[in-house]
């Protein structure tokens, strides 16, 4: 398995070692031990799979206390998952990072709680895997706007896909003023 730091403290791109044969491949997609070895000593009570088509674009969701961590994989097509930090006090707030996820390269992002995560699909289809590190709970379910123009995410759609929650979630400008309160 290979492990390399994001662009924001924190944030993991995980790439595993992948057994391929005439038969197919082989994989390990979790292995609590080995991730430990790399900081990522979390229980993950809850895991979560999404499909979505393309062009859906998911987020910017978080959790508020506890926060939520997430390990994200796609296991069918492909998505352009992102990373806000929202940690207070944090050097890089509001600072986001992407990568492509997909079925093809099977790299795996791991978000440490304190950030909203979003993703945007960018094949027919997408099937994405995700653990989360707390159990999903309404009353702390957050989100930020997808192109809030302070972020500045450059998104592969234009004209993505979006829930209604997602098309009303507020600014990061109004999530900064929460924090001083």
């Amino acid at each position: 398995m290979k492990v390399q730091a994001g662009a924001i403290e924190g944030t993991l791109i995980i790439t595993p070692d992948i057994f391929e044969d005439e038969r197919g491949f082989f994989l390990e997609s979790y292995n609590r031990d080995k991730f430990a070895q790399f900081g990522i000593d979390i229980q993950f009570p809850q895991d979560n799979h999404s499909k979505s088509v393309r062009n859906t674009l998911r987020g910017l969701h978080y959790q508020t206390h506890p926060g939520q961590a997430k390990l994200v994989r796609v296991i069918h097509g492909a998505i352009w998952d992102v990373a806000v930090d929202i940690r207070p006090g944090s050097p890089t707030l509001g600072k986001w990072f992407g990568l492509e996820l997909s079925a093809k390269n099977k790299q795996m992002f791991f978000i440490p709680a304190g950030f909203a995560h979003g993703f945007c699909v960018t094949s027919e289809t997408a099937e994405v895997l995700y653990k989360v590190s707390s159990v999903y709970n309404p009353q702390t379910e957050a989100g930020l706007m997808w192109n809030d123009p302070d972020i500045g995410i450059e998104w592969p759609s234009a004209e993505p896909v979006l829930s209604n929650r997602d098309m009303n979630n507020p600014s990061f400008k109004e999530y900064k003023k929460g924090l001083k309160k």
